[in-house]
């Protein structure tokens, strides 16, 4: 087991990527700390059932990733409970469909809040605690397609996934003396409620389908095995990269 005895931290990981990666660690034998959004019941019965499920002790614990003082709670119940932190996945994200011309400012500062403020807070956060115990550590970041490919109708979402992207690359510099790595995983079209519109609409199945060139969604298993690596020993000497799980997507669109 590559993760036997870490201790993880998996945010917006009560369903879709962050699920997969947070089953996937703890069947690994890390101790997993599954985040889910506050004021959400669902969210909190599959956290509290999936942890209860896992091989290995973990927790689940209910933060808004836009909320500094939340985030810093997390990595306190974490370590308390586990008595340190090894790796961090910053997943939680949400998008919003709105033309540019008609988005508001609300919307923009959720989205940017949850997805790049969040990632900022949770690798910080995390980031600290790894510095204060020594050791290094693992800091992972759920990107997209979207931090190269353009997305119109969601300008906010691309902002913060180009956002993470930078945010990855210059901490994986400044982090590095510590012997703490960042990389990010860019999914491409990943069959997860998010995107439950699509996968529910024939049509917008064939025309997302057509674009990718192994000819179907990718699984959030699949992402999980990529996030596996960069937390384990394995990648080691892997730094400041991004990780595209798409399906040839990302190369399909960069040929035009």
């Amino acid at each position: 087991m590559r993760l036997q005895g870490k201790v993880a931290l998996v945010t917006g990981a009560s369903s879709g990527i962050g699920a997969a990666v947070a089953q996937r660690f703890a069947a690994e034998g890390a101790h997993v700390c599954v985040n889910y959004r506050p004021a959400s019941d669902r969210d909190r019965q599959a956290a509290e059932s999936a942890v209860a499920a896992y091989p290995t002790p973990g927790i689940a614990f209910q933060a808004d990733v836009t909320r500094r003082e939340d985030v810093d709670a997390m990595v306190a119940a974490t370590v308390k409970a586990f008595g340190r932190l090894d790796i961090a996945v910053a997943n939680a994200g949400i998008e919003i469909k709105r033309p540019f011309l008609e988005a508001t400012d609300d919307e923009w500062a959720r989205v940017i809040g949850v997805n790049l403020f969040g990632g900022y807070a949770t690798a910080q956060a995390a980031a600290r605690q790894m510095v204060a115990q020594g050791g290094g550590g693992r800091i992972v970041f759920m990107s997209s397609v979207h931090e190269d490919i353009p997305f119109p109708g969601y300008t906010s979402y691309c902002a913060s996934k180009g956002g993470i992207r930078m945010l990855m690359r210059n901490i994986a510099i400044e982090l590095a003396p510590h012997g703490i790595t960042a990389n990010d995983i860019a999914p491409g079209a990943i069959a997860t409620p998010i995107n439950q519109s699509v996968l529910d609409d024939p049509e917008s199945m064939r025309n997302a389908v057509s674009e990718i060139p192994l000819g179907r969604f990718g699984r959030p298993d699949e992402v999980a095995s990529v996030a596996v690596f960069l937390a384990s020993d394995e990648a080691a000497y892997v730094t400041g990269s991004t990780y595209y799980v798409d399906g040839g997507l990302t190369q399909q669109v960069t040929m035009y």
